[in-house]
């Protein structure tokens, strides 16, 4: 596993993380961006790893 991809991971786990904490305190609306964006990752890690 190369750096980027540990990286990405990490990064995904973390927002995932974030999201949910912003989804309990603050509501789905402020938590969207943080679960999109840790898809996002999730995906391109998804996409590096088959590559």
């Amino acid at each position: 596993m190369k750096l980027a991809d540990v990286v990405l991971l990490s990064l995904s786990a973390a927002f995932l993380i974030i999201g949910i904490h912003q989804l309990i305190v603050r509501g789905i609306g402020h938590a969207y961006s943080l679960f999109m964006l840790s898809a996002v990752l999730f995906l391109w890690y998804s996409y590096r790893k088959r590559k």
